[in-house]
């Protein structure tokens, strides 16, 4: 299978417990065990499609006349209009 690489991982002791006491019923390894849940972990999220933001710009030339950004009052003002505000 290639290649292996020993590393440290901290894992809870109740989960530990829990994989040990899996991989002995099962007749298998704890290292077996992650081995496997890393890879199921990994193909779930290639699977899983990327959140993308649609496009939600308007085409238009600005601020209608009369509106500038030095005067937000008006633009807010116009904004609330006849909504009770």
């Amino acid at each position: 299978m290639g290649t292996h690489m020993k590393t440290t991982v901290e894992i809870s002791d109740a989960l530990m417990a829990a994989a040990r006491a899996v991989a002995e019923r099962e007749g298998t390894t704890v290292r077996t065990l992650i081995e496997e849940g890393l890879r199921l972990s990994l193909e779930r999220r290639k699977r899983k499609p990327r959140f993308e933001l649609k496009d939600a710009s308007v085409d238009g030339k600005g601020l209608q006349p009369g509106f500038s950004f030095e005067r937000w009052a008006d633009i807010r003002d116009a904004i609330y209009e006849r909504r009770g505000a």
